[in-house]
């Protein structure tokens, strides 16, 4: 505790260095990685800016927030008049929510972006109650609610775990931070299970915990090296919510870890749902369980979520910044800055450097980049995808000869990502009289999925955003119909139409009924559109094979023909292809001295591999980096 008491000493005198008279002053505390100071007169840190918490922030190095002193904040029934007064009517206020524990009050609503920041400002001063504003999705979202009062009735367990959070990350480093290994626990020479463990003399930081959608032996990542202990891990950081990437994450809190876990708020609310999902299938199809709801509550809890650009710290000597990776809503890029200027590393996690009608292309400029590790799902040579708006093309053709026919065109999708992307591609399609308005069923948690788009929509492209912004919510078409029911017969005889039903490799979910009615039924579609991993039924579909085994009601095992017409349609890839991956090589600021590739089948890594080392590349491109291909169980000293 003293060397905690040290640093807590050092920064509250830096803070009041800085400081001018009047600035009353009353608690320094922390709040996790950031740093809250406590005061009668919040307008003295409004002005100009916030100019004086910029300065503050710079010399403690360590982000800072303002919050109103606990004994001199109005109580909650005046503050909520005055917020009320305040609150334009077009903003949509729906609720307000006081918590005590750190005196910010959560404000609900609509429409967002018609409160400015004066009229927060003004709650603030007059109230001495932090506004902290949220968005209320037009369709009722259960993980959006479920999450906000998870948070509000643990609000001390919450504050416990923020305070020995700010004292772990600052504590004083014992050893000196002069090098850094990467030790590869999965999705190295394959797809699936990503997990990467980054090493310091003073920190063990996990990048991804992921499983292999096969539910094989090999679907956790390699969690029993000797490398890992789950006691020693100072944090976790997700790149984004698919199993491949957040799967395992429970599986670590099940078996002790307490730690923090960094994130986007997208990708928390998209995890909660894909845990609850991965619990249902897995129950319904009698396979063991690996995880409980107790885990997900767990990671909840221990969340720190960040959005794009914001600098913290998560151990000694490691800053980590997210940015925009353009794979899927949340999706980040991990950038760690590691010692006093030693070495930086960023991940990719997934990525897409291309413009897409749902999000903005991978962030691509960085403070510093010694190490890029970087996916490879589509390194191959061959792996050249067409454009989104090809893609656009080619399911639309797909479309109409399946309305000719009177047939189904049957999707399946991942509920994150693809079902958005494809959903919005066929709502376009209509509005462009390329095909006729058409119903299109969704099932399997893809209405909760969009329902938090609609809460993020800072997340997503500028079109797409703007289009919410101003009430015209693609996501809540006439045409998308919400399906839950248990007669799948039902919507199977209504056609034309189209179903997007998870998942997308058919490896479970509502799309293996779907395909059961529909699989002899040569007048319908069967259409791909990401990416199927080796040994799902989807990869082995799209392999040749046509005679499919399913369980009738009364669980016996009956053998279908597939007559349906199978198509795969890559243009909706969140990867990015052979090209994008070059394209991103070269305009990534500053050029990284090394690239570590993962996140491919063996043979395309290493093809990617060796045409990145190629005499032809290197002259082209003017990039001369080492490129390295570990295995799972291999480490690599960055430095």
């Amino acid at each position: 505790m003293e060397v905690v008491t040290s640093v807590a000493r050092e920064v509250r005198e830096a803070i009041f260095s800085n400081l001018p008279p009047g600035a009353e002053i009353t608690k320094v505390d922390f709040e996790g990685p950031r740093i809250a100071i406590y005061t009668r007169r919040p307008q003295v840190f409004l002005e100009n800016d916030s100019e004086l918490v910029k300065r503050i922030a710079k010399t403690v190095r360590k982000r800072v927030i303002v919050r109103g002193d606990d004994a001199s904040r109005l109580d909650e029934k005046t503050a909520r008049d005055i917020i009320l007064s305040l609150i334009p009517k077009e903003a949509g206020l729906k609720d307000l929510y006081f918590n005590e524990a750190i005196g910010e009050v959560e404000i609900e609503l609509l429409y967002p972006e018609k409160v400015s920041q004066e009229t927060l400002n003004r709650i603030f001063i007059d109230t001495l109650w932090y506004p902290r504003v949220l968005r209320r999705p037009p369709i009722v979202s259960r993980s959006v609610r479920e999450i906000r009062e998870i948070y509000r009735a643990e609000v001390e367990s919450r504050r416990k775990f923020l305070k020995e959070l700010g004292n772990r990350v600052y504590r004083k480093p014992v050893f000196e931070t002069d090098r850094v290994r990467v030790v590869a626990l999965g999705a190295f020479q394959e797809v699936g299970r990503s997990a990467i463990l980054v090493q310091t003399p003073e920190a063990n930081i996990l990048l991804d915990a992921g499983l292999k959608p096969t539910g094989n032996s090999d679907e956790l990542p390699m969690f029993d090296l000797p490398e890992f202990d789950v006691d020693s891990l100072d944090a976790v950081v997700i790149t984004h919510a698919h199993l491949d990437h957040v799967g395992a994450l429970p599986v670590l809190f099940k078996y002790g870890y307490k730690g923090p876990v960094y994130m986007t708020e997208p990708t928390l609310h998209l995890s909660k749902l894909l845990f609850e999902d991965y619990i249902k299938v897995s129950e319904r199809e009698g396979r063991p369980q690996l995880f409980s709801a107790r885990e997900i509550s767990s990671i909840i809890l221990h969340t720190y979520a960040l959005g794009y650009g914001e600098v913290t710290d998560i151990a000694p000597e490691v800053k980590l910044t997210l940015y925009r990776a353009g794979h899927i809503l949340g999706s980040a890029l991990v950038h760690l800055h590691i010692g006093e200027g030693l070495i930086n590393l960023v991940y990719t996690g997934d990525m897409k450097f291309a413009r897409t009608m749902l999000l903005d292309p991978a962030h691509t400029k960085f403070p510093r980049a010694e190490v890029l590790i970087m996916e490879s799902t589509y390194g191959s040579r061959s792996d050249v995808l067409p454009s989104e708006e090809e893609a656009r093309l080619e399911l639309a053709k797909i479309i109409l000869e399946t309305i000719e026919k009177k047939g189904i065109v049957l999707i399946p999708v991942l509920a994150v990502g693809r079902a958005q992307e494809v959903l919005l591609a066929i709502l376009d399609l209509i509005r462009n009289k390329i095909i006729p308005p058409l119903p299109i069923y969704i099932e399997g948690m893809i209405d909760e999925v969009s329902a938090v788009h609609m809460t993020f929509p800072e997340y997503l492209s500028v079109t797409v955003r703007n289009l919410i912004y101003n009430d015209q919510n693609p996501f809540t078409s006439e045409n998308i119909h919400i399906y839950r029911g248990e007669n799948k017969e039902e919507v199977a005889s209504t056609r034309p139409a189209v179903i997007l039903a998870t998942s997308g490799m058919l490896t479970g979910g509502p799309v293996l009924e779907y395909l059961k009615i529909l699989s002899d039924d040569a007048n319908s579609s069967l259409v791909f559109v990401s990416y199927q991993v080796e040994g799902t039924l989807g990869r082995k579909i799209l392999q040749g094979l046509r005679k499919l085994t399913f369980l009738d009601e009364g669980g016996r095992v009956v053998t279908k023909e597939l007559k349906m017409g199978v198509y795969r349609v890559e243009g909706f890839s969140g990867h990015s292809d052979r090209r994008q991956l070059e394209a991103y090589l070269r305009r990534v600021e500053p050029t990284p001295r090394t690239v570590i590739l993962n996140h491919g089948e063996r043979s395309k890594i290493e093809e990617f591999r060796s045409y990145l080392l190629s005499d032809w590349f290197r002259k082209k491109t003017h990039l001369n980096f080492n490129v390295l291909t570990p295995q799972n169980a291999e480490s690599v000293r960055i430095v």
